[in-house]
């Protein structure tokens, strides 16, 4: 085993995560052949498969299973082991590797990276945009420092800081301008256009209605992918939409749609970031929250 390189155990981690050489060769910043050699020289210093490989997919052995696991805990007692030394150094420089939900990352990204740049020169920024669940899973197994989301997360081993608050508001098609703004118990009879399943915007607009995905029935939803393709359906007339404030310059600015404020109150959420409890980063990124909510306020100045 003294030939085992704790880089082999992330080649590992990153193909069995993704089931296919290209695309964790892409994740880890390495060609293809370089990484099939790294993961066929772990399996001869292990005596084992860790792969079985077909032409559709790549998946762990049983064997594979176990290493895959030991692996995943060596390298997270390593990033913790690097998050003591950054912290013990006081100030903030090296990797951080930031999660963001996507209903925020397009909006507040530029200008938070911008800001986080300004204050910490020597910083190196990783970013991942995904789901609230997926960001919890990758905070928890320690392949995140900390993640930007909408509160509450509600779970035990993360802390959680309330940075801001911001309100949702009425996406209509343009033929609606000026007309009264529904109010949620007029729009619950309205065709309403929503996220897919597993974005936290969804739920947030349904309880706004006071709607459940049970009660809904097919013809009154549609969902989207992305609030970009919610407000082109808007545009096309197929229905109406509830969109986060800091996305409205963006979503709609070359789009022919009605944009209207809620009477109050109205709909929002809070928007917050997350970290594990046990992280030694948590002085540091008490300061990067600073920073979030100074890039925030800045985004709705510029409005």
């Amino acid at each position: 085993m003294k030939n085992v390189t704790f880089k082999q155990f992330r080649y590992l981690e990153a193909l069995a995560e993704h089931g296919h050489f290209g695309r964790a060769a892409e994740a880890c910043s390495i060609t293809q052949p370089a990484l099939s050699m790294q993961i066929k020289a772990l399996e001869e210093e292990l005596g084992a498969a860790l792969f079985e490989r077909d032409r559709r997919q790549v998946r762990l052995t049983s064997f594979g299973e176990e290493i895959a696991l030991r692996a995943r805990h060596i390298l997270r007692s390593l990033d913790d082991l690097e998050g003591y030394a950054r912290g013990a150094r006081g100030g903030l420089a090296g990797k951080l590797r930031i999660g963001v939900i996507p209903t925020i990352a397009p909006y507040l990204l530029p200008s938070l990276v911008a800001e986080l740049t300004r204050l910490h020169e020597g910083l190196d920024l990783h970013v991942r945009e995904t789901l609230t669940p997926k960001l919890v899973q990758e905070l928890n197994e320690g392949r995140l420092d900390m993640a930007i989301v909408a509160l509450p997360v509600s779970e035990p081993s993360l802390t959680e800081t309330a940075l801001f608050t911001e309100d949702f508001v009425l996406v209509r098609p343009r033929a609606d301008e000026g007309k009264p703004v529904p109010n949620r118990e007029a729009l619950r009879e309205m065709r309403l256009l929503l996220l897919e399943e597993g974005h936290c915007f969804r739920h947030q607009a349904l309880a706004f209605c006071n709607r459940s995905e049970q009660a809904a029935q097919p013809r009154d939803l549609l969902d989207a992918s992305s609030l970009s393709t919610l407000v082109q359906m808007v545009e096309a007339g197929l229905g109406v939409t509830l969109v986060p404030e800091m996305a409205v310059a963006v979503e709609t600015r070359s789009a022919s749609v009605s944009v209207s404020r809620f009477p109050k109150p109205p709909p929002s959420r809070t928007i917050g970031m997350v970290w594990r409890r046990t992280s030694p980063l948590a002085r540091q990124l008490t300061h990067i929250s600073e920073a979030v909510r100074t890039s925030a306020a800045a985004l709705r100045q510029s409005r």
